[in-house]
C-alpha cells in the first residue's frame, strides 16, 4: 500500500512539472486532490488495511497530499507570472474600466493665456536659467551689492555669487546683451523667495515683459497693459497706475484692477478699497541700458512683471495660493 502511494506521488510531481498551462494545473489538482481524486480515494481505503498499518499509511498519504498541493501552488505562481496564456485569462465579459484623464494645471493654463495675449502683440517668449548669477539677478538690473533694495526680495543663496532667481527679469539683460533693439520679449518661469503664507510660497511663477525701441513712452506701457487686462479679464475691467519704486525702472508704477468680486464697490477680498494689485511696471532705468551697451539717448523701453498665481487667484476666485500646490484632485478637477 505504501509503495502504491509513493508511485502516485512520483507520477503527480512529473505531470505537474511538465504542465504548461494554468488550466492543466487546475485539472491535475482536481485529479489528485478533488473529492473523487486519487489521493482522496486512497485515504478512504485506508480503513481496509490491517489496524497496525493504518496510522503509518494515513500519515504518509496526508504528507503526500500536502506536497502535491504545494507543488500545484508553486506551478500556478510561475505560470501566472511568466505564462504564455496571460491573454487567455482576461475576462472579456467584464465591463470596461474608464481611465481617468488628467487636465492641464490652472497655473499652466494661466501662463499660456498670458503668453498668448502678448504673443498676439508681437512679443517673443524666451526662457532663462532658474539658478542664476548674482550679476544677472541683481547687478545688471541696477541692484548694486549691499544696496538696501536687495532686501525687497528674500533670496535663496547657493553661494555668494549664485542664487535661485528671485524674478525672471535676469532674462532681460541676457537677451539685450545678444540683441540690439528693437527688443520685445516676455519671460515666463519659476522663481524663488523665502516667503510662505496664504498669498506667498517659496516657489511661484512669474511672467516678465520687456519692450525696447526708439520713442517708447509710458503711454505705450499703459496701452499694452490695458489691452492685456481687458483680454485676461473682460473689457469692462478698469485699471489704474500708482507711483511705486523698482530699482530697474524709473518712473515705476503698481498696476491695480477693479475688484473682480465687487466690481469696485468694496468687499473683503479687496479690503473694501474696490481695487486689487496685479503687477508692477515702469520705464527701463538708463543704468540697465548702460550695462548692456544700449545708447540711452536713442532708445527707451518699458518693463513689467506679474505673478501667475496672483492672476490665477483673481481669475478663478481662489483665496489660498497653497491650493495650487497641494495636488488635491478635487480642487484641480474644477479646472
Amino acid at each position: 500500500m505504501e509503495h502504491n502511494i509513493d508511485k502516485i506521488y512520483a507520477q503527480a510531481l512529473n505531470e505537474i512539472e511538465h504542465t504548461t498551462s494554468i488550466e492543466a494545473v487546475q485539472d491535475l489538482n482536481v485529479k489528485y486532490l478533488g473529492r473523487k481524486g486519487i489521493i482522496t480515494r486512497f485515504l478512504r481505503n485506508i480503513s481496509r488495511l490491517p489496524a497496525d498499518e493504518r496510522p503509518q499509511a494515513g500519515r504518509r498519504a496526508n504528507e503526500i497530499k500536502q506536497q502535491i498541493e504545494s507543488a500545484c501552488h508553486q506551478k500556478l505562481a510561475i505560470l501566472e507570472k511568466d505564462g504564455p496564456d496571460f491573454v487567455k485569462r482576461i475576462d472579456v465579459s467584464l465591463p470596461g474600466r474608464v481611465c481617468a484623464r488628467g487636465t492641464m494645471h490652472p497655473i499652466t493654463q494661466i501662463t499660456q493665456q498670458i503668453c498668448d495675449i502678448f504673443s498676439r502683440m508681437g512679443f517673443e517668449v524666451v526662457e532663462g536659467p532658474e539658478v542664476e548669477t548674482d550679476y544677472y539677478n541683481f547687478e545688471a538690473l541696477n541692484f548694486p551689492k549691499n544696496h538696501p533694495a536687495r532686501d525687497m526680495q528674500d533670496t535663496f543663496f547657493i553661494s555668494d555669487d549664485i542664487v535661485l532667481r528671485t524674478h525672471t527679469s535676469p532674462t532681460q539683460p541676457r537677451v539685450m546683451e545678444k540683441q540690439q533693439p528693437p527688443v520685445r520679449i516676455i519671460a515666463p518661469g519659476k522663481v524663488y523667495r523665502c516667503d510662505s503664507d496664504l498669498t506667498h510660497t517659496p516657489m511661484f511663477h512669474q511672467v516678465e515683459g520687456l519692450l525696447v525701441d526708439e520713442n517708447i513712452s509710458f503711454g505705450d506701457l499703459k496701452g499694452t497693459l490695458t489691452f492685456f487686462v481687458h483680454q485676461m479679464f473682460d473689457p469692462d475691467t478698469r485699471l489704474r497706475f500708482r507711483p511705486s519704486f523698482f530699482p530697474f525702472t524709473e518712473p515705476s508704477a503698481e498696476v491695480d484692477i477693479q475688484c473682480v468680486s465687487c466690481r469696485g464697490d468694496g468687499c473683503r477680498i479687496c479690503s473694501h478699497t474696490g481695487w486689487l494689485e496685479i503687477l508692477g511696471a515702469g520705464m527701463v532705468h538708463p543704468a540697465v541700458f548702460e550695462k548692456v551697451g544700449y545708447d540711452t539717448s536713442r532708445y527707451t523701453g518699458f518693463a513689467f512683471g506679474m505673478g501667475v498665481e496672483r492672476i490665477a487667484m483673481l481669475k478663478y476666485r481662489v483665496d489660498d495660493i497653497r491650493k495650487f500646490f497641494d495636488n488635491d484632485i478635487r480642487f484641480l478637477n474644477q479646472f
